[in-house]
């Protein structure tokens, strides 16, 4: 699997990285994915295009799963990417445009998440999902269990614990 992501896009809509110049929005979100990549892409990698003239053609190849590729419309890149890709392949985006462009030339299905499943918000949410504490017939305590817990803490604890 491969998921590429249109970087900036991603980056100038995720409030925590927006503000940032270009070069911290780019490390912000390479940082990010390299630390969610295995849940990201299970077994395969991100490339992250950004659009970028004076780093045109420059690619951080070293760091798997995750590389950062330049280009001078990243757009076009995902397109290219998306054609020559042989296995799945996932685009981060929220342009409509792009996945218009997408669907349109590539000729296989393409699946598509959008820029707040790689923001910060997103992974945070989705990677701290809230446990519910189980419920007393679920645990295997018999019904009422949970009266007789209340009738104990009246019993035992003051008002001020």
């Amino acid at each position: 699997m491969i998921l590429l992501v249109d970087g900036y896009n991603v980056t100038m809509r995720d409030p925590a990285t927006s503000g940032l110049s270009k070069e911290g929005q780019r490390e912000a979100l390479l940082a990010r994915l390299r630390v969610h990549a295995r849940r990201l892409a299970p077994g395969g990698e991100i490339v992250v295009v950004f659009d970028a003239h004076a780093e045109l053609g420059r690619s951080s190849g070293s760091e798997r799963p995750v590389r950062a590729v330049f280009a001078r419309v990243a757009d076009d890149e995902i397109l290219r990417r998306c054609e020559q890709a042989t296995g799945q392949v996932c685009v981060v985006t929220d342009d409509l445009r792009l996945r218009a462009r997408i669907s349109q030339d590539v000729g296989r299905q393409v699946e598509y998440r959008d820029g707040a499943s790689v923001s910060a918000a997103g992974l945070a949410a989705s990677s701290h999902t809230p446990r519910r504490a189980p419920m007393a017939r679920e645990s295997g305590l018999p019904p009422g269990a949970n009266k007789i817990t209340e009738e104990l803490k009246d019993l035992w604890l003051t008002e001020d614990d």
